[in-house]
């Protein structure tokens, strides 16, 4: 369980765990347990099921976390007020055990978490793909506009 040792989430608090290349997120709900989304087809919640569907799962945070390292992030804070923690902790273990559709860019785990903490269902490792993917995009269309092989444009920009 790698973490810093200040860590002590609280009921409530959020856990970002890096899985190497992005996040899973699980709700910390007391007693060293969390609740989470995870893949039906991966407990790790590391490929998205095939049947679009995923698992919510209750563990030992160190189930969760593996040999990953984890924090408290309650990322949101700053903008929306946390729901009150017994709400939190109520609605998250109610949801154990419940098969919900799952979308890597709509549903995913960190959604399921946000939702649970403030009532919203954001997802800021998406937007920041998202944004990644559309600069990246433009950038590409740039090189190649004042490449010497203009007819790469149509096939790559105006698709």
């Amino acid at each position: 369980l790698k973490a810093p040792l200040s860590e002590n989430p609280e009921p409530g608090d959020l856990i970002e765990i890096s899985r190497g290349g992005y996040q899973h997120w699980a709700v910390y709900v007391g007693d060293g347990y969390v609740v989470h989304l995870t893949a039906a087809c991966d407990p790790n919640g590391l490929s998205s099921p095939p049947n679009k569907k995923a698992l919510v799962k209750k563990e030992k945070l160190q189930d969760a976390v593996g040999t990953d390292e984890w924090k408290v992030n309650n990322i949101l804070d700053k903008k929306y007020r946390p729901r009150p923690v017994d709400v939190i902790v109520r609605e998250a273990c109610a949801r154990e055990g419940q098969e919900l559709p799952y979308g890597i860019a709509t549903r995913n785990c960190e959604h399921f978490a946000t939702e649970l903490r403030y009532g919203k269902a954001e997802s800021q490792q998406v937007g920041n793909h998202e944004t990644v993917t559309y600069v990246g995009h433009r950038l590409a269309c740039l090189i190649i506009l004042f490449s010497e092989n203009k007819s790469e444009i149509d096939k790559y920009c105006f698709q």
